[in-house]
């Protein structure tokens, strides 16, 4: 069978869309300033991605984010709660101002994200392996009822380590649910080293694909190519979950950080914030003049 992909996008919405991400990573900087570290690579890895699910592929209404009529997004990895405050944010379901009160006391927004504490979050993050069994009986539940909504799992690539994800995925398979899109951040970083050390999971596309999933992989960072292949995913008229895979790198954005040794954690000096937002900022003004050439 030949899969096809959809045209590539207008520059004029690549270049919207690429301003998401930037803010994005704006957003996610100044909550991680309040705390002086926390999980910063990953939030800025995401971004793209956060960018193009929120602002070009979502169903969601910001003055309703409960609507039944809503796409849901979960957040299997509750420790990314930084960029999907950040990416709230950009979908206008958060005041910019609140990202201030970030893992403060009495803040909505906790370090782990929390499904009673955060409009528009969706499940409670913490131990890792279960975000694809909540949205398995999520994505089930809406296809009872009819909903023609879709089901998105962000979840990591350290995440496949756990037994009960996998199970999940054969549920998932056997109970046909194309109301389902996973996506897996493979930055190869986890708590205790790369996660190609620990325990490789690779070829991941070729197992998703073994246990009955259509899988797609690509740059996590290549805006054309996100819209593309999530937009392929959504339209497509296979009768089963649908995943992509998406290679990131931890600290996007900002040099000094991509290249520190350890990224899971991330401490950085008082002197060093204005720093990474000027090279934030450079990043983005290079990519930007690459599109207009």
């Amino acid at each position: 069978m030949t899969v096809t992909s959809p045209a590539t996008p207008a520059p004029e919405r690549i270049l919207r869309l690429r301003e998401a991400a930037h803010r994005i990573r704006q957003y996610a900087l100044i909550q991680a300033e309040v705390q002086g570290q926390g999980y910063i690579g990953q939030a800025l890895d995401i971004a793209d991605v956060l960018a193009v699910l929120f602002a070009d592929q979502l169903h969601l209404d910001p003055l309703d984010p409960e609507s039944a009529e809503r796409d849901r997004f979960q957040l299997s990895i509750g420790h990314y709660a930084l960029a999907l405050y950040a990416a709230l944010v950009e979908a206008k379901v958060l005041p910019a101002e609140e990202l201030q009160t970030y893992a403060g006391d009495d803040s909505r927004l906790p370090m782990s994200s929390m499904r009673t504490y955060t409009p528009g979050v969706e499940i409670s993050g913490g131990s890792l392996g279960h975000g694809l069994g909540i949205a398995n009986g999520v994505a089930m539940g809406l296809k009872r009822k009819g909903s023609e909504r879709f089901v998105y799992n962000l979840l990591s690539d350290g995440e496949l380590g756990e037994g009960s994800t996998w199970e999940a995925a054969a549920v998932a398979a056997h109970h046909r649910l194309d109301n389902l899109i996973a996506i897996v951040d493979f930055n190869d970083q986890q708590a205790d080293g790369k996660s190609t050390h620990m325990l490789s999971m690779e070829p991941v596309t070729e197992k998703f694909e073994a246990f009955g999933w259509e899988a797609r992989r690509c740059d996590g960072h290549d805006v054309p190519a996100l819209v593309q292949n999530l937009t392929a995913l959504r339209e497509s008229t296979q009768p089963r979950p649908r995943v992509l895979i998406v290679d990131t790198t931890l600290g996007k954005g900002v040099d000094f950080l991509e290249a520190r040794e350890k990224l899971h954690f991330m401490k950085v000096e008082p002197q060093e914030w204005a720093l990474a937002h000027e090279k934030l900022a450079q990043s983005h003004r290079a990519l930007t003049e690459d599109q207009a050439r």
